[in-house]
């Protein structure tokens, strides 16, 4: 009998949250999951997560990205950090906290996740001390890569000869990215580099500063730029945009699955 075909469900939620379903295990990425942060509001209403989770990763610091609200909606049997992010969560009674150095990587379930370069300098609150940001590979039975908030970095050909699907940031909360960001451009020329079946942009048209257009057609332009930039710089990947909340389940052909 031929093998049963694997799949792998995501959801999107919005900002750089999104839920990675296969074999039975369930993590979640920088959960942001409230109507507002700081100075900045959701365009849509927040969502929660129901269930309880395998791992939460925490890419860095940053509140839009460590949302200790959000975090104490959820049921998660682990939650993954930065070395150095532990602490926040622990002195608010977060249990099972996990840090990880650049490299360093952890299994469970049927899932191995391994933390990567992130080009992205992050402070908790701006007199605190710099914490190193992450991204995270994710391999079950397809190999994923969250790339948290980076700029390009050398090292990305080098990051997964055999990648699946990339969630790839290009845009924010405000008119422009600066430094340590990916902008639609600069997430498109990381195609060629991380060379993904599949890309999903992610971090773009959820929150915005107070006084900035909402529409849709300007929520979904950083979106709809990189779908048309990675046509030219990467036509072999598949791009997906996703709208908040919605759902994405990818087949995987048979060279995909993993031993």
């Amino acid at each position: 009998m031929p093998a049963a075909e694997e799949r792998l469900s995501l959801t999107w939620a919005g900002h750089s949250t999104v839920l990675i379903e296969a074999e039975g295990m369930r993590i979640l990425t920088d959960p942001l999951l409230r109507s507002w942060v700081g100075h900045v509001r959701r365009v849509d209403e927040a969502r929660g997560i129901a269930g309880e989770l395998d791992a939460v990763l925490i890419s860095h610091v940053h509140h839009d990205h460590l949302d200790l609200r959000s975090l104490a909606s959820l049921r998660s049997r682990r939650f993954v950090v930065p070395r150095g992010a532990g602490r926040i969560l622990e002195r608010r009674g977060f249990e099972h906290v996990i840090e990880l150095d650049e490299g360093d990587q952890i299994s469970f379930c049927t899932c191995a996740v391994r933390a990567t370069h992130a080009e992205h300098r992050a402070r908790r609150f701006p007199l605190a001390r710099e914490v190193p940001s992450l991204g995270y590979l994710i391999e079950t039975s397809a190999c994923v890569y969250f790339a948290g908030d980076t700029d390009l970095f050398g090292g990305m050909r080098e990051l997964a000869p055999d990648l699946d699907l990339a969630l790839l940031p290009v845009a924010g909360w405000g008119p422009r990215v600066g430094p340590g960001h990916l902008d639609p451009r600069r997430a498109a020329e990381t195609l060629p580099l991380l060379r993904p079946r599949v890309a999903i942009p992610i971090h773009w048209g959820t929150y915005r500063r107070w006084g900035l257009p909402r529409d849709e057609a300007t929520l979904r332009e950083p979106a709809e730029r990189f779908e048309r930039l990675a046509a030219d710089l990467a036509p072999d990947v598949d791009v997906r945009i996703l709208v908040p909340g919605e759902q994405l389940e990818l087949a995987l052909p048979p060279t995909a699955v993993r031993p």
